[in-house]
């Protein structure tokens, strides 16, 4: 059974946990990941979330996102989801998440970088991902007009467009 942390408004530990899938205690809030990985050429690598998945089925979704598990730190959980989800090894421990969007249940911090990979290179776990591919702006909008992306306001999906001009490359260390 996946674990998370449990926390208060300002993001103080509460030093309790949750399981996932159980209702969040009042006034207690959890941290979730989203990694958002854009080629040099400004595309978004996005991915198609399994039919089988409680939220969002079918849909597609941002590179990759989860839960921060019970005892990780944000980037630790984002290296972990992104290593799980598209089997992609990247620093991202060493980064700060590039915005925070706070919502009912918690916190959300996002992850922008740019790190070119053929999707051919990418190992999809199969329990979470059908298929993954690289979309530009206009390509995630029609998606979303569609009803075929996670129901994101398109001004987020532009502000993270926006935001990769200021990110450098993710570079794996040797």
């Amino acid at each position: 059974m996946e674990m998370y942390d449990l926390y208060d408004a300002d993001r103080v530990p509460l030093h309790k946990t949750a399981a996932r899938g159980t209702r969040i205690p009042a006034n207690c809030y959890h941290i979730g990941i989203h990694i958002c990985i854009f080629s040099t050429h400004g595309e978004l690598l996005i991915q198609k979330r399994q039919g089988n998945k409680a939220n969002w089925p079918d849909l597609w979704d941002l590179s990759a996102g989860g839960m921060v598990s019970a005892g990780e730190r944000s980037g630790e959980g984002a290296e972990r989801e992104l290593h799980e989800e598209l089997g992609l090894d990247l620093p991202l421990r060493e980064m700060r998440p590039y915005l925070t969007v706070h919502h009912a249940t918690g916190f959300d911090d996002i992850y922008v970088l740019t790190h070119d990979v053929a999707v051919s290179e990418l190992t999809l776990q199969p329990e979470e991902v059908q298929e993954a591919r690289w979309a530009a702006l206009s390509e995630v909008e029609a998606l979303l007009d569609a009803g075929a992306f996670v129901p994101y306001r398109k001004e987020f999906i532009r502000l993270l467009f926006a935001l990769r001009s200021g990110r450098g490359t993710c570079r794996k260390e040797n």
